[in-house]
């Protein structure tokens, strides 16, 4: 008896491990866009804050920044190692699939 496969769940199970990979980079840039954000307002403060410690508001926006873009970047590699680790229980049925 030949063991059959269910092809339209082999390419539901491929998608959404796709979908899963492009959300996680999605994420990344939008950790990206926010810490920019943050470094822009950094930049900006001292030309368009006229008072005495704006150097201090403008740390506070680089340090922000920083912060974002190091919780940005360790979140990206966090889940796509989890991703790896969980595309292995999806098993590889391209051979049987293109059969």
């Amino acid at each position: 008896m030949k063991k059959t496969v269910n092809k339209d769940l082999i390419l539901r199970e491929r998608l959404a491990l796709q979908r899963t990979i492009l959300a996680n980079q999605t994420t990344v840039l939008a950790f990206i866009r926010t810490a920019m954000y943050f470094f822009v307002a950094g930049l900006s403060t001292r030309n368009l804050l006229k008072i005495e410690n704006s150097i201090v508001i403008e740390a506070s926006f680089y340090t922000i920044a920083f912060i974002i873009l190091v919780l940005g970047i360790v979140n990206f590699f966090k889940q796509r190692k989890m991703i790896t680790e969980n595309e292995k229980q999806i098993g590889d049925y391209k051979l049987d699939y293109y059969e």
